[in-house]
């Protein structure tokens, strides 16, 4: 039955929401105030006609985005969903009992992201398409522009292209090129791609470097196999240029790094000593340097290498020592981490309730919390506040420009 509705607010997940007397009707695409018609069908209005628009509605970006999940708020004007994303983070907090100064989201520019994961497949007329899957489908959606993204990483598509396609030759492989742009050129790592039963025989992988060197890429790599290297992919953290490990972990936007980072520092000047834990290959570590002596500790033994590495390419800096080990097995424990001042801490979007429950009993008299998942920030922060630390304030990040997901870095002090 064809249904009118006014929609109220926008949820967590992106989708509007409408009261009704049956319950929540979720609408996606559709914003606050506005009335669309459609029909509903388990609680959710899949297609709508948009009967009265809200004044916040602005045109799209991009018609790729508009079909798959990867940014679906990009209607919506700037200020509004700017808000929504605080609200998001400021309401994740209130569920844990936590009452904090939540800041202003800080916003990432268009054109600005160095990190895309691709998804390649063979199309029915054989052209190799590069894209993501639709929204709550497996239907790939090809990708002609790509405004999130740094235009050097949209120039390169047809070259990616290239690369892809000796790896399509297999019914069973379903490659993604996993693509950053780094201070020497462009790193691919491909993963999903059939390695038994012929799917990556000498010719598929002689192939692939061919197309990856006609193409000038500085890396081309398998799974972190490096398959060929024309230059070492490097990043600059601080004061330091590091040679970036394949397939390791690197914030998407570096504006967005640089606002964590700021962050970061900040909190913890005064201090001798601090502690970056899940320091990847040093995004915080070398920054943190500048102002106290640093212990980097994460469960990568090439991000602690290229870590290692990078050191003697900085000057001027305190020292720094980094240990590769787990946290979530190993976590460093008060006797660990005496005589550390302050903490920072990186965890992946699980969290690290283990280590936290560490550094609740630590004399660390600041700690540092950087998140990609509020929920599971807001879960160790409680941990943390139980003994003793006050949230002082957080920020919400839009490192994923028109997405539903909302970074943050929270101060603790006591």
């Amino acid at each position: 039955m064809t249904q009118t509705l006014t929609i109220a607010r926008v949820g967590h997940q992106g989708d509007g929401i409408a009261d009704t007397t049956d319950g929540p009707v979720f609408v996606p695409g559709a914003l606050p105030g506005e009335m669309v018609e459609g029909a509903v069908h388990a609680g959710r209005m899949e297609q709508f006609n948009l009967i009265q628009p809200s004044a916040d509605r602005r045109p799209i970006h991009s018609q790729t985005y508009a079909e798959c999940g990867v940014a679906p708020m990009q209607h919506w004007a700037d200020a509004p969903y700017l808000a929504w994303k605080r609200e998001l983070v400021v309401a994740t907090l209130a569920r844990a009992g936590i009452d904090a100064v939540v800041e202003a989201t800080v916003a990432v520019p268009a054109a600005s992201r160095r990190r895309l994961a691709l998804h390649a497949r063979r199309a029915e007329d054989g052209r190799v398409v590069l894209g993501f899957k639709a929204r709550r489908s497996w239907r790939l959606v090809e990708l002609t522009d790509c405004p999130v993204s740094d235009p050097r990483l949209t120039a390169a598509l047809p070259a990616f292209r290239d690369v892809a396609a000796p790896f399509l030759g297999h019914p069973k492989s379903a490659p993604t090129l996993h693509v950053t742009l780094t201070d020497t050129g462009l790193d691919v790592d491909v993963t999903g791609v059939e390695k038994k039963s012929g799917g990556l025989t000498g010719d598929v992988r002689a192939l692939a470097i061919a197309a990856a060197a006609r193409a000038g890429l500085a890396r081309l790599s398998l799974d972190g196999e490096v398959l060929m290297m024309e230059r070492q992919p490097r990043v600059t953290f601080g004061r330091a240029s590091v040679p970036l490990p394949s397939g390791s972990f690197l914030q998407a936007a570096p504006r967005a790094e640089a606002e964590m980072v700021r962050r970061a520092v900040d909190a913890v000047k005064g201090a001798n000593t601090v502690a970056d834990l899940f320091c990847g290959a040093g995004t915080f570590t070398f920054p943190l340097a500048e102002v106290a002596s640093v212990m980097a500790a994460d469960s990568s033994a090439s991000s602690i290498a290229a870590l290692k590495a990078g050191i003697g390419t900085a000057q001027g800096l305190k020292t720094i020592r980094a240990e590769a080990r787990d946290l979530f097995r190993r976590p460093l424990s008060p006797f660990d981490l005496k005589g550390i001042e302050a903490i920072v801490i990186d965890p992946p979007r699980a969290g690290a309730l283990e280590q936290t429950c560490q550094i609740a009993r630590t004399k660390a008299g600041v700690v540092v919390g950087v998140s990609c998942n509020p929920a599971t920030f807001a879960r160790d922060a409680r941990v943390l506040i139980d003994a003793g630390f006050r949230l002082e304030k957080v920020t919400p990040i839009d490192q994923f420009l028109w997405s539903t997901h909302v970074e943050l870095v929270g101060i603790f002090r006591r």
